[in-house]
């Protein structure tokens, strides 16, 4: 396996989970057999099954806290026509939240009221120390 199987994919976030020991032999021993190409389509299917089995529920929350779901992407030309047009942003997302590249750190100060992102936040180390009081 090459270092680059080993990165996450375009939209996907690595994360790191403990396990017991006897839990992990036997996701071992289901992969042996078959079941799963490997650890983490194992761990792909079993998140997978539990978010079907609450889908109701994250439906009926991001509902009552008026979220956008999947990839909201906030480029220049966005907080700069927020800007004249005297809006404040309430970013709410659960899934990715993007701040471009090119947004000038005072354009963001002056248009984004708060953020509350369920997911990742991807924005410049600058823009996130700048509005680090208004992310939740």
């Amino acid at each position: 396996m090459s270092v680059h199987d080993l990165r996450p994919k375009a939209g996907e976030t690595k994360i790191t989970i403990n396990l017991g020991v006897v839990d992990l032999g036997q996701i071992d021993l289901l992969v042996q057999e078959g079941f799963y190409t490997n650890r983490t389509d194992f761990i792909r299917t079993s998140i997978r099954n539990q978010l079907a089995d609450h889908a109701e529920v994250v439906k009926q929350a991001m509902a009552r806290k008026t979220m956008a779901l999947g990839l909201q992407r906030y480029s220049r030309k966005d907080l700069e026509a927020a800007r004249a047009a005297g809006q404040k942003l309430q970013i709410h997302v659960l899934g990715l939240a993007s701040i471009a590249d090119d947004v000038p750190v005072e354009l963001a100060r002056a248009t984004i009221d708060s953020i509350f992102v369920l997911g990742v936040l991807q924005a410049s180390p600058a823009i996130k120390a700048a509005l680090a009081g208004r992310i939740h």
